[in-house]
């Protein structure tokens, strides 16, 4: 059985690329679709791509923000050349003041203290290792996430099964009810009959008519079957877990369809009742599924 994620999650790892800190930081929040935005430094920035590549490869839906963080305290990684060209130009200047009679007795210490004799610079990081180190912490950063979205998922899972029983149970009440009310309709209805005609002008089969008219009137059955279905299919959804979020929402907007059905058909205060409750139930569960992946 596949695992259900929320939306909603944070997860942290560090690493090394040489002689760099690397720390990945992500957090997820609710969105329709995966928008991944990875934020790094700019020296570092060809690795972008392959970093929400992988980001992409590991999350379904969400809103994803990935924070990379370099530590380049302890990079002492230096190297040191000469600038020939400013080198040569004092040489020449010193064999110049040698032809105007000054003494040319300038020795490598003497150029060294010059400025711009040296240049000093960081050695270049390579992109290739640096990418493969990146790539590897982001992994584990992944799988915090991902450990996380998948606590907060079964959580939801478990809430919104029990939100189902709720739902099932109120549909059972509908299903006994219902036929019920066609009962004392016929019998209120022939009370009043009673009432005006007296109990030798009653016309039975005209009762019967009655009766049936209003119950083909106020019948929920098909979409009390329909509305089984929809919470069995959900149910199952949840069991089997991965990306359910869109099914989810497709079920939901039925299970409501069904519901607004019955609410439209019934007069029956109870069962009015009992539809608001349904209602009321039917979007606290689609809050909730909302957070699902």
């Amino acid at each position: 059985m596949n695992m259900i994620y929320s939306m909603t999650g944070y997860g942290t790892a560090t690493g090394a690329s040489g002689k760099l800190a690397i720390t990945v930081e992500l957090k997820s929040v609710n969105n329709r679709f995966l928008d991944a935005s990875v934020k790094l430094p700019r020296t570092y920035s060809f690795a972008e791509e392959p970093l929400k590549g992988l980001v992409q490869s590991r999350l379904g839906r969400g809103k994803v923000d990935v924070f990379v963080n370099i530590d380049a305290s302890k990079d002492d990684d230096v190297v040191i050349s000469l600038n020939e060209p400013v080198l040569r130009a004092y040489k020449a200047a010193f064999e110049k003041m040698a032809e105007l009679g000054i003494q040319n007795d300038a020795k490598s210490t003497a150029y060294s203290r010059l400025p711009d004799v040296f240049i000093t610079e960081k050695k270049q990081v390579d992109a290739e290792a640096f990418t493969a180190d990146l790539l590897v912490v982001a992994g584990q950063a992944l799988d915090a996430i991902m450990a996380m979205r998948s606590r907060e998922g079964q959580r939801l899972a478990d809430d919104l099964m029990k939100k189902l029983d709720e739902l099932e149970q109120q549909r059972q009440f509908v299903l006994k009810r219902s036929p019920e009310t066609v009962k004392e309709y016929r019998e209120r209805l022939t009370q009043k009959m009673q009432e005006i005609l007296g109990a030798s002008g009653i016309d039975e089969s005209r009762i019967l008519t009655e009766a049936a008219l209003y119950a083909d009137k106020v019948a929920v059955d098909e979409e009390l079957v329909r509305l089984d279905s929809h919470i069995h299919q959900f149910r199952d959804l949840l069991r089997d877990g991965g990306a359910v979020g869109r099914k989810l929402d497709f079920l939901i907007q039925e299970l409501n369809r069904e519901v607004n059905t019955i609410g439209s058909k019934c007069t029956d205060l109870d069962i009015t009742r009992t539809v608001l409750d349904m209602k009321s139930g039917i979007e606290k569960i689609r809050e909730q599924a909302q957070n699902l992946e």
